[in-house]
C-alpha cells in the first residue's frame, strides 16, 4: 500500500489523499484552500479558470500524480463530507480522472453538484450516493476494494470516515471529526462500526490533527445551544434589530438558531448565497427540519426588498446571514459599509455564532468589520460557538478503538501535526516508523 499525501498536509485547507494498492488508484477528499479563494476574491470577484486557481494556491498539487503514473489509474474520487476544504476543487479537477466514480453521501453530493453549477462546469464523472452507514464495491485492475462510510459527527451533516477494504490492508481515512456523543440532530458517531473495524485491523490511518495539540475537550452541540439560548437573552431588546452568522454548511447550528428564533415571535430570514446553497441542499435531501420556519432570500433584487423591510421593521424581524469571516461580497460585510439599504443602529443586536478562522488575511478583515460596526453602535456577541474539530480526548479515543498499525496527522501546518506525533507515542508509536509526519507530494509506502 502506498500512500501519496497530496494536500492539506502542510496547511488548514487543499485536502487531498491518493491510496495505491497494485494497479489501481484511491483518492480521498479534494478541496480548496480558502485563504487562496479569499484572497483572489478580493483582488477581482469573478469566475476563475483552473489555471488561475492552480498558480493562485487554491487546488491541490495533484498534478504530482502525474509525474508518478498514478493518474490513469485512479478508480474513484471519495469525498468525506461537503464541506469546501474537502470537495471544493472536485468540479475543476475531476475531469482528469474519467475512469473514476466520484462516491459521497446525498448531502455532499448535492452541495458538490451545486458548486459545479455555479462555476458552469459539467462533471462527466459517474456521481454514486451512499448513505451514512453503507458500503459500496469499487471495481478495480488488480482487485475489488470495499468502501465503507462510517457515520461521524462534526460541523455538517452525513459526515462520515471512508474505510477502504483491500487485499493488502485496511485503510482508515479520518477527516474532519469531533466525537459528539449528544448531538442536537441526527445520531452520535457509529462506535460499534468503529470497534468492528478496530478488531478486524487497520494498516494505515490518517487523521484530522488540527486539535491535536489541545487538551480542552471542546464540547458538543448542545454546549453551543445552550451559548445561542444566552446570546438570545442578552440580545432580547424588542426595539432593535437582530442579526446572527455563523458557518452556512452547519445545519444543526442553524436548527438551533431556528429553534430559538421561534420564541422571539421575529419572522425568520436566512439571507447570502452560501446559506441558499447549504439549505438547499439539505431541503434536497429531506434533512432540513426547519425548511417551514424561514424565508430564504438569495437574489440580488429579493435581498435589497428584503433588506429594505427589516429597516422599516426591524423589530420583527430574526435575520441570518453570510459574512462571519467579513468575506468580500457577503451581506454582513456590505451592511457594515453601508452599501445596502438597511442601516444598523445603535443598539441593533449582532452574534456571531462562529469562530475567526486563524489565517491573517480572516483575522485581520474581521478586525475592520468589528470596528465599523462598532463605530455604529451595534452591540457584538462574539465566539458564541464549539469547534468542529476533535481535540487530544477525541483523538485518543480514535486510537484506543482503532489500534491502527500506523498514523499519519493531517488537516493542518506541520506545527499543528506534530502534536499528534508525541499523542501517538504514549501507545507506543515510534515516530518514523509507525508515526509519520508527511509533506504535501510525499509518497509513504507500507
Amino acid at each position: 500500500m502506498e500512500v501519496c499525501t497530496v494536500g492539506g498536509f502542510e496547511e488548514v485547507g487543499k485536502n487531498m489523499t491518493a491510496v495505491k494498492i497494485g494497479e489501481d488508484v484511491i483518492i480521498f477528499d479534494a478541496g480548496v484552500h480558502l485563504p487562496s479563494v479569499i484572497e483572489m476574491q478580493d483582488e477581482s470577484p469573478r469566475k476563475y479558470t483552473e489555471k488561475e486557481l492552480r498558480s493562485g494556491g487554491v487546488l491541490p498539487n495533484d498534478l504530482i500524480l502525474d509525474k508518478m503514473g498514478w493518474r490513469d489509474k485512479v478508480r474513484a474520487i471519495i469525498i468525506s463530507h461537503a464541506h469546501l476544504d474537502h470537495v471544493g476543487a472536485v468540479p475543476f479537477i475531476a475531469y482528469r480522472y474519467p475512469n473514476a466514480d466520484i462516491i459521497a453521501t446525498p448531502f455532499t453530493v448535492k452541495v458538490l453538484e451545486t458548486i459545479a453549477k455555479d462555476e458552469g462546469i459539467r462533471i462527466k464523472n459517474k456521481i454514486r450516493e451512499i448513505y451514512p452507514n453503507s458500503s459500496v464495491t469499487i471495481k478495480g485492475k488488480s482487485e475489488n476494494y470495499k468502501l465503507e462510510l462510517v457515520h461521524t459527527t462534526h460541523s455538517t451533516i452525513q459526515c462520515v470516515f471512508p474505510v477502504l477494504y483491500s487485499s493488502q490492508g485496511t485503510f482508515f481515512y479520518g477527516l474532519d471529526f469531533k466525537f459528539d456523543n449528544y448531538p442536537t440532530m441526527g445520531d452520535p458517531p457509529n462506535y460499534k462500526k468503529l470497534k468492528e473495524i478496530g478488531k478486524k485491523g487497520v494498516k494505515v490511518l490518517v487523521v484530522d490533527s488540527l486539535y491535536s495539540g489541545s487538551e480542552k475537550k471542546h464540547g458538543g452541540e448542545r454546549i453551543a445551544k445552550h451559548l445561542l439560548e444566552e446570546a438570545f437573552y442578552i440580545a432580547r431588546n424588542r426595539n432593535s434589530a437582530l442579526f446572527v452568522t455563523t458557518f452556512s454548511s452547519h445545519i444543526e447550528r442553524l436548527n438551533n438558531i431556528v429553534k430559538l428564533g421561534r420564541r422571539t415571535g421575529r419572522k425568520i430570514v436566512f439571507i447570502g448565497r452560501s446559506l441558499n446553497k447549504y439549505v438547499k441542499a439539505a431541503i434536497a435531501v429531506k434533512k432540513c427540519p426547519f425548511k417551514d420556519d424561514i424565508t430564504l432570500v438569495t437574489y440580488k433584487n429579493q435581498v435589497n426588498s428584503m433588506l429594505k423591510r427589516i429597516e422599516k421593521n426591524r423589530e420583527r424581524f430574526l435575520v441570518v446571514c453570510t459574512g462571519h469571516q467579513a468575506e468580500e461580497g457577503s451581506i454582513l460585510d456590505r451592511i457594515s459599509k453601508n452599501e445596502t439599504p438597511f442601516r444598523f443602529r445603535p443598539g441593533d443586536n449582532l452574534i456571531f455564532a462562529s469562530s475567526v478562522i486563524p489565517v491573517p488575511l480572516n483575522i485581520l478583515a474581521r478586525e475592520r468589520m468589528d470596528k465599523r460596526l462598532r463605530k455604529m453602535g451595534v452591540k457584538i456577541q462574539t465566539d458564541v460557538h464549539v469547534h468542529g474539530h476533535g481535540s487530544r480526548e477525541d483523538l485518543r479515543e480514535l486510537l484506543r478503538i482503532l489500534k491502527p498499525e500506523h498514523i499519519i496527522p493531517a488537516h493542518g501546518s506541520l506545527q499543528q501535526e506534530a502534536p499528534m506525533i508525541d499523542l501517538a507515542a504514549e501507545f507506543g508509536y515510534k515516530f518514523g516508523e509507525s508515526s509519520h509526519l508527511s509533506s504535501n507530494g510525499k509518497v509513504l509506502k507500507f
